[in-house]
């Protein structure tokens, strides 16, 4: 497959990105939101840290070079094949030599584009993933080919249903090293405080704005730097409001009032620029419960799949398509009876 018109605000590979390297000054970086993954390898019937290619904002054109399956999850974003429309949160068959368009975003930030086989792109650190600010990993461009590995699926046509991580809305924190430095009254008023998303961000982080004077502890001018992690709240000395994302620093001294709860991180981050977001403590019990609960959930992806409808009239990929599941015979029926 290659990329033959740019278009939108980046595209990048990623998979689960690179654990471990943090006391080396590298973020994990991966993926912003996982579940649109996990909802790709279910369309996909595949498993395993295959890598998608990441949209942010719109995709542009690709050519199929050769029969392609593909999986469009994460945030909604239009799409055609050779100008015929594609649902998203589904999986297609791109014949070969086909165009697939995909537009401006919807609602949400990042859209995914994935393949059967996974894109083999090299592996740097034991990872595809790009990590833009150190300069690890390919950012695509017009023209690219993206190399992609052997399928060993047939399976395509079918869909998921949507949630509704893309509008923002209530998003669960836990208590951060720092949270004990804010008085009760701060953290009461930062619980009831309603923040929106800034157009002021990247994949490192963006900008909370509120009505009201900024959150503020009384020694944050004495605090140490140390660790900090994607889901940190971190409040700046000029009152400013920052969550952070996938490729944050690795250590920062700014003290943080709470931390994102992972289950919460792929709202968090599919969160646009505007959209209201209100944040609510739970125990550490009550986080870890949480993610059981959704690991679960991701697991069970395929039993929630169903088939996507399109006019066969218009269809000028039909043979493509498996219209049959099975062969029955009528007379082995009749002796049933």
């Amino acid at each position: 497959m290659y990329r033959n018109h740019l278009k939108g605000l980046g595209l990048v590979i990623q998979d689960k990105g690179r654990p471990g390297y943090l006391e080396q000054g590298l973020s994990r970086s991966g993926v912003a939101d996982r579940v649109a993954i996990a909802e790709a390898n279910a369309l996909l019937g595949q498993k395993g840290n295959l890598a998608a290619l990441e949209i942010c904002g719109g995709g542009g054109r690709f050519k199929a070079e050769g029969k392609i399956r593909i999986a469009l999850t994460g945030a909604p974003m239009e799409a055609f094949l050779d100008g015929q429309y594609l649902a998203w949160n589904s999986s297609h068959i791109l014949p070969n030599g086909s165009i697939l368009t995909i537009g401006a975003v919807k609602e949400g930030v990042f859209g995914y584009l994935s393949v059967g086989g996974g894109f083999e792109t090299p592996t740097q650190l034991g990872s595809r993933s790009s990590h833009l600010n150190v300069n690890l990993g390919p950012h695509i461009l017009a023209g690219d080919v993206l190399p992609i590995g052997t399928d060993g699926g047939t399976e395509t046509g079918i869909k998921l249903p949507y949630d509704d991580r893309f509008k923002g809305g209530k998003v669960r924190i836990v208590s951060s090293v720092q949270t004990e430095l804010f008085s009760k009254k701060e953290l009461k008023r930062f619980s009831k405080t309603t923040f929106k998303r800034s157009n002021r961000g990247n994949r490192m982080g963006f900008v909370l704005d509120f009505d009201g004077k900024g959150f503020a502890t009384k020694d944050q001018l004495s605090i140490l730097s140390d660790i900090i992690i994607p889901g940190d709240i971190q409040m700046t000395g000029d009152g400013k409001s920052y969550v952070l994302l996938p490729e944050c620093q690795t250590t920062g001294g700014y003290p943080r009032i709470g931390t994102v709860i992972p289950a919460d991180l792929p709202k968090i981050a599919q969160t646009a620029a505007g959209s209201e977001i209100r944040f609510e403590f739970v125990t550490l019990e009550e986080a870890i419960n949480i993610e059981k609960s959704v690991m679960t959930e991701l697991s069970n992806l395929r039993k929630k799949i169903t088939g996507v409808y399109r006019d066969p009239s218009t269809m000028n990929d039909l043979l493509s398509y498996q219209l049959v599941g099975g062969v029955i015979s009528a007379m082995n029926e009749m002796e049933d009876l």
